[in-house]
């Protein structure tokens, strides 16, 4: 599972097999060593390996996994926390759902007919809050094929829906994935259509994609046409200039919005707050009379519609922008999707909680020999550590310069050369008795 810092999680299908294998330099080697401690961070974060999450109720977000030994395709789906996927499932065959929000632990429950939780054994029968999908029985996008996947020849990324949390690949959610890394979260088709009040947001800060190829009549034959979402939000916004507020404009509201709610609540009667249902280009979204000049979704609807059937991808701050009035949050909550106003809810935000627990439980080996050394002991072995890790730096610094692979012999050299240096400086040493 491959997963940028700060970027959109995305997993890879494998390369070929047979392919030749490319030689690494030592900056390759450097940067594959740290992508891989950041994938770690990403699938394990605050996820604790010895404790089972399931008196922690139904957590926030956490890294899951689903027995296929235990509960395969016929039975009911479940999902384990990470803990039980070491101690309960030893050996079984596990999907790694990677994360989930709002789930509790339901390994040795009544879905698991012939085991019980090492760590609980008194479970609830079921948790029902829990949410699944074909996720839990190794079946991901609306193919609904296993990953890896044997039969599948294409090199294609896969991507987490934000709001659904099901897996797609890249050719399957309507438009061309950004090339770039400028998108932290994408919400697909399925649950845009759910959440259309999601297009008033995308024309300001949705990133750019292109949409697949489609074919327009003309002359009575057909003529394909690539269009942009660039191109249809410029148009857009010379069409209705001073309908779409700016970027900018958006910022200032949301702060706006904040020092109202500082203020207190509005001292408007309750004619004033009444909430109405309307409709916009086939969209339903809730409004507050009166509330015109504090609810940005109002604002940002307009006549006309330029939704398309495609996934929507966004920036790493498109969720602060969200009208948090109370018609909006009595939306959301309909929909089922307040926890986009929780920052707290990211893949990001989790991965960060995670980097912060192993930072502080990393601990310096140097540091725990010098803990058992008297003063004297603990200057020489610095002194030592200092002019090994400066040599040795400056040693391998010129294989990275020069693209060149540092082989074992290499590392031998290295040392035997150290080690060479060092005698000469003890036999050159002269020794006084008194």
């Amino acid at each position: 599972m491959a997963a940028s810092e700060g970027g959109p999680k995305r997993r890879l299908q494998p390369e070929e097999e047979g392919a030749e294998e490319p030689v690494l330099s030592l900056v390759d080697v450097l940067e594959e060593d740290e992508e891989l401690e950041n994938e770690a961070c990403a699938v394990l974060g605050g996820s604790d390996a010895e404790k089972c999450s399931y008196p922690e109720g139904y957590v926030k977000r956490q890294a899951l996994y689903a027995c296929n030994t235990c509960t395969p395709k016929g039975e009911e789906p479940a999902g384990i926390c990470l803990a039980c996927s070491y101690k309960c499932h030893e050996g079984h065959e596990l999907f790694e759902l990677y994360t989930k929000r709002n789930f509790r632990c339901d390994c040795g429950n009544s879905k698991f007919k012939n085991m019980t939780c090492k760590f609980f054994p008194e479970k609830e029968k079921v948790n029902s809050v829990n949410k699944y999908n074909d996720n839990f029985f190794g079946l991901y996008c609306t193919c609904k094929r296993p990953y890896p996947d044997p039969e599948d020849e294409t090199s294609d990324e896969m991507i987490q829906c934000v709001v659904c949390e099901d897996w797609f690949h890249g050719r399957h959610l309507g438009a061309v994935p950004p090339e770039n890394v400028d998108f932290q979260e994408m919400v697909c088709q399925a649950c845009v259509s759910t959440c259309p009040f999601l297009w008033a947001y995308a024309e300001q800060l949705a990133v750019p994609t292109v949409t697949k190829v489609t074919s327009l009549e003309m002359d009575g034959g057909k003529t394909k046409v690539e269009v942009t979402d660039e191109c249809l939000k410029q148009e857009s916004t010379a069409a209705l200039p001073d309908i779409i507020p700016k970027e900018n404009e958006i910022r200032e509201q949301a702060k706006d919005k904040e020092k109202e709610q500082c203020n207190g609540p509005s001292t408007s009667t309750s004619a004033e707050h009444q909430a109405q249902v309307v409709v916009n280009g086939g969209g339903i979204c809730l409004e507050k009379e009166g509330a015109h000049s504090t609810c940005k979704l109002q604002k940002l609807t307009t006549k006309q519609d330029v939704r398309k059937d495609t996934a929507i991808f966004w920036p790493s701050s498109w969720r602060s922008q969200l009208c948090t009035c109370q018609a909006c949050r009595e939306m959301y909550s309909e929909l089922e999707v307040l926890f986009l106003l929780d920052e707290c809810d990211t893949v990001l935000a989790y991965e960060n909680k995670g980097k912060m627990q192993q930072e502080s439980e990393r601990r310096d080996p140097l540091m725990s020999a010098l803990s058992s050394m008297d003063r004297i002991q603990q200057l020489e072995l610095i002194c030592e550590y200092n002019d090994l890790k400066t040599e040795l730096k400056d040693y391998l610094k010129r294989f990275a310069e020069e693209g060149k692979v540092v082989t074992s012999e290499d590392i031998q050299q290295f040392f035997e050369e150290l080690r060479s240096r060092k005698r000469r400086r003890l036999d050159g040493m002269q020794y006084y008795c008194s």
